[in-house]
């Protein structure tokens, strides 16, 4: 599968990217259009959404959400075609692969947009 570099500097990291690029999924997916409202969005989740994403947990507080700033910083810096390619293949793994007979129509297919492909 295709990894995502990480556009931060190793030094200083604490929070992983697939945990704040899960986030920023989260947030699009709740409705949120712009930089500042998917860090609002980020900043206000619930710690069950925040440990089931992966976040790290600091005693005694409990799970913590990347700052606002981070999350802008990550979003801006990551490549998009590593991004696309990497959540493509996440994709593709797991489509089911039926077996197929050759006189059986292939399944239709439902894209995000709502659109229907043969």
């Amino acid at each position: 599968m295709a990894a995502v570099p990480d556009p931060r500097r190793p030094a200083g990291r604490r929070h992983p990217l697939a945990f704040v690029l899960a986030l920023a999924a989260c947030a699009v997916l709740a409705g949120a259009k712009s930089l500042a409202a998917i860090a609002e969005w980020v900043s206000d989740a619930p710690p069950a959404v925040l440990t089931s994403l992966g976040g790290p947990v600091r005693k005694p507080a409990g799970p913590v959400a990347p700052a606002g700033a981070t999350v802008r910083r990550v979003l801006q810096r990551v490549d998009g075609d590593d991004l696309d390619a990497a959540i493509g293949a996440w994709l593709a793994d797991r489509e089911p692969k039926p077996a197929q007979a050759p006189d059986e129509r292939p399944m239709r297919a439902l894209a995000v947009d709502g659109k229907t492909i043969l």
